[in-house]
């Protein structure tokens, strides 16, 4: 009688996070060049809250008319406002948001190819379920203030909306006291990005074995 083969190994699940600014999606697309997949948890959040999105529905319901745009999908601008200036619609937004988010999270690792997925979630660090959940913890790194300019390069938002958005976010000290692996972006440019990458990401893999 032949034995029954041994149990698939499930892949490897790196969760890679970093404040805004920091480069965490550059960082998960040079992780998807080097052949990870890649489930992303901003795309899976816009994708619920655009038109015809599973979270349009109970966010018009909780919210009202108002926090639904014309084109039917959720006025961001008017919520992200909304939520920093109101602590209570901050939590019924992510009670509506967050559990279909995490879903959806699940459904794509659960089904991604390769030995490693990389979960690329902005919320890690304030969501504890999620570190029980990933194996290793990636933290893109980088000096407040060069948070700052970016985004008030690539947005083209206000300094004190940028800073906003800091504050309401973990501290970089709280990043970095989770992280397994940092990642330096502070001054980096795309190559040197790129080396960092890929050597953590060879380290990663030695150590775990794949």
């Amino acid at each position: 009688m032949n034995a029954a083969p041994p149990p698939a190994r499930r892949p490897l699940r790196l969760g890679l996070t970093g404040g805004i600014g920091s480069g965490k999606s550059t960082v998960a697309g040079l992780l998807r060049g080097l052949g990870a997949s890649v489930v992303d948890a901003d795309a899976i959040a816009r994708a619920s809250t655009a038109a015809g999105g599973a979270a349009i529905a109970p966010l018009r319901a909780a919210f009202g008319p108002d926090a639904i745009g014309p084109d039917g999908a959720l006025d961001r601008d008017r919520m992200r406002a909304r939520v920093f200036s109101d602590p209570e619609a901050k939590q019924r937004l992510e009670a509506i948001v967050h559990p279909l988010v995490r879903a959806e999270i699940d459904r794509q690792a659960a089904t991604a190819p390769g030995d490693c997925v990389v979960l690329d979630l902005p919320l890690l660090v304030e969501s504890p379920q999620w570190r029980e959940r990933v194996d290793t913890v990636w933290v893109v790194d980088c000096l407040p203030e060069t948070q700052v300019e970016r985004v008030m390069r690539r947005n083209g938002w206000p300094r004190e909306q940028v800073l906003a958005v800091l504050a309401a976010q973990a501290s970089r000290t709280q990043r970095l006291a989770v992280a397994d692996t940092v990642i330096d972006n502070d001054q980096a440019t795309l190559a040197q990005l790129d080396t960092r990458v890929r050597t953590a990401y060879a380290a990663m893999r030695q150590r775990f074995g794949l």
